[in-house]
C-alpha cells in the first residue's frame, strides 16, 4: 500500500526524464550544408606540417617516407643539433650524417626547416649551458656561411626556413645546450642571420622558438629586428596543451606584437611545435585525432603561416651522444624522458605503431585546392571542404568546447544534381587496423533524398568523399 502511493510520482519522474532525454536529443542536432556549387578561392593546409625530435643522429624517419608522402607536408622541421658532429676540429667540417637526416626528408616530397641548435666543442670549450657565445664568432660565422653554402649551393637541397636556436629560453630543459638571457640571443642571433643570408640572399632567418611565447627574449628580438638590427623573415614559438584556444590565442599575441611595427609587416608566424599537454595528455584515442583538426582549424582561421606537429616518430635516445657537449644533468634528463617516460607526440611510436593523429593529417591532406562553403558549424561541430582535382572532401569532427561534450546528431547535406559516387568514413581512432572505416557508399545522385546522419560522439572524426 506504502508504495502505490509513490506510484504517481515515480511515474511523473520518468516522464520527466524521458521529456529531458528527447529534448537533449533534439537541441544536439547539427546541419552542415556543403556548397559545391561554386568555390570561395584556394586552401592548402598542408602548410601545417611536421617536425621530427631532436633526439638522434639516424634519420629517424626513413621507415615511414612513404607513409609520410602521403601527407603531402610542405615542411619538415629538423633538429641539427650537436651529435651530427659538423665541426670536430677547427676548419674541418662534416656533412655526411646530417644530409641523410635532409635527404630523408626530401625524399617525403617536403623541404626541411633547419632549426640550428649545434654547440661545437671547438667554438664552446665549455659545458655550460648558460655560456652562450663562441670563443670567436668571426669563427661562428664561417660555420654557418659554410652549412648553408654545403646545403643550398654544394647540395642543392632548396632549404628556404633557417631558424636560430631551440628554446633557447629554457636551455636544458628543452633538450638543447643553450639558455639565453634576451641581450645574448639577440646579439647570438644577429651574427647567426648574418651568415646565413651572406651564403644564401634568398634564405629566409628567424626565430626564437620559444618555449613560451610571452618571453622576454621574444620581445627583444621583435624590437631588435624593428629597429633594423636583423632580419626577422619569421617568429616562431612552441606550446602544448589540450585546450586548441590557447594555441589560438598564442598565434592572436604573437601577431599583434609583430603588429606594432611596420617594419615587421612581412614576418611569418611559425608554431612549430605543438601538441598535447606534455605533462598531462589526454589518453582517450579518439581526442588527439580530433584535437589536431580542431587545432589546426584555428590556425586556418587565425592566419599562422606555418606549423610544425611535435613529432612524426617518438625515438630513444643514446646519452653517449649527449654527454660530450650537454650537463650530466641535461644528459640524464634526455635520456629518462625519451628512454624511461611513457610517450605519446609522435604519429609512430617507439615500435613504429602508427596512431590515429597520423589519420587527422591524412584528412587535412585532402583539403588542397578550392575551398568549399560549408555553413551550419557549431561551437562544438566543424568541417573543412575542398575541391581537390575530380573529387569533393568534406571533414568534419565534435570537439567539445567546454566540458565533456555530448553527442550530436549530425547531418551533411549537398545540392542536388551531385554526379559520381560518394563514400562516408569514420574515422575509429580505437581499431586496432583499418582506422578509415566506409559506413556508406552509392550513387551521389541519392544524396539529395538521403543526406548523410551520423551520430558524432565526442572526439569523432567523419569524412566524406564525392567524385568519379
Amino acid at each position: 500500500m506504502r508504495a502505490a502511493r509513490f506510484l504517481p510520482t515515480i511515474l511523473s519522474m520518468l516522464l520527466l526524464g524521458m521529456s529531458l532525454l528527447d529534448r537533449s536529443a533534439l537541441a544536439a542536432t547539427v546541419e552542415l550544408i556543403v556548397d559545391t556549387t561554386q568555390t570561395i578561392g584556394e586552401i592548402d593546409l598542408t602548410r601545417y606540417a611536421l617536425g621530427q625530435g631532436g633526439v638522434s643522429e639516424k634519420p629517424m624517419i626513413d621507415a615511414h617516407i612513404d607513409q609520410l608522402a602521403r601527407l603531402h607536408p610542405r615542411t619538415i622541421r629538423l633538429f641539427v643539433q650537436e651529435y651530427f658532429d659538423l665541426y670536430p676540429k677547427s676548419a674541418r667540417y662534416h656533412w655526411d650524417t646530417l644530409d641523410d637526416s635532409i635527404e630523408a626528408i626530401l625524399a617525403t616530397g617536403a623541404r626541411p626547416l633547419l632549426c640550428l641548435c649545434f654547440k661545437p666543442r671547438v667554438l664552446f670549450p665549455k659545458i655550460d649551458q648558460d655560456v652562450v657565445h663562441p670563443t670567436s664568432y668571426k669563427d661562428w660565422e664561417k660555420l654557418v656561411f659554410e652549412l648553408v653554402k654545403h646545403c643550398n649551393q654544394r647540395r642543392r637541397y632548396c632549404i628556404e626556413y633557417w631558424e636560430v636556436g631551440n628554446e633557447p629560453d629554457i636551455g636544458e630543459d628543452g633538450g638543447c645546450p643553450y639558455r639565453f638571457k634576451p641581450e645574448d640571443y639577440v646579439a647570438y642571433y644577429t651574427h647567426t642571420a648574418s651568415a646565413i643570408l651572406r651564403a644564401d640572399p634568398k634564405a629566409k632567418v628567424g626565430g626564437p622558438a620559444l618555449a613560451g611565447y610571452r618571453s622576454r627574449l621574444g620581445d627583444a628580438l621583435i624590437e631588435h629586428c624593428a629597429k633594423g638590427g636583423a632580419p626577422l623573415h619569421f617568429f616562431s614559438w612552441h606550446l602544448y596543451s589540450n585546450n586548441p584556444g590557447q594555441l589560438r590565442q598564442s598565434i592572436k599575441e604573437v601577431k599583434a606584437k609583430l603588429a606594432k611595427h611596420p617594419r615587421l609587416a612581412g614576418t611569418e608566424t611559425i608554431l612549430d611545435e605543438w601538441n598535447m599537454s606534455l605533462g598531462n595528455p589526454v589518453l582517450t584515442p579518439a581526442f588527439q585525432p580530433a584535437f589536431v583538426l580542431e587545432t589546426t582549424y584555428g590556425f586556418y582561421e587565425e592566419g599562422l603561416s606555418r606549423a610544425a606537429y611535435y613529432h612524426i616518430r617518438d625515438f630513444f635516445v643514446d646519452p653517449t651522444r649527449f654527454s660530450p657537449w650537454m650537463s650530466a644533468q641535461g644528459t640524464d634528463f634526455m635520456a629518462h624522458w625519451w628512454n624511461v617516460m611513457p610517450q605519446y607526440d609522435g604519429l609512430w611510436d617507439n615500435q613504429g605503431r602508427v596512431r590515429p593523429a597520423y589519420y587527422a593529417f591524412r584528412l587535412l591532406s585532402l583539403i588542397k585546392g578550392q575551398k568549399l562553403a560549408v555553413s551550419g558549424s557549431s561551437a562544438d561541430v566543424k568541417a573543412f571542404a575542398a575541391r581537390n582535382g575530380s573529387w569533393n572532401h568534406v571533414v568534419f569532427w565534435n570537439f567539445p568546447s567546454s566540458g565533456p561534450g555530448e553527442v550530436v546528431e549530425a547531418v551533411v547535406r549537398f545540392p542536388k544534381g551531385q554526379r559520381g559516387q560518394f563514400r562516408f568514413i569514420k574515422l575509429d581512432a580505437s581499431a586496432p587496423v583499418n582506422n578509415l572505416a566506409v559506413i556508406r557508399q552509392g550513387s551521389a545522385g541519392e544524396l539529395e533524398a538521403q543526406p548523410v546522419r551520423t551520430k558524432l560522439e565526442p572526439y569523432d572524426v567523419d569524412w566524406i568523399e564525392i567524385g568519379q
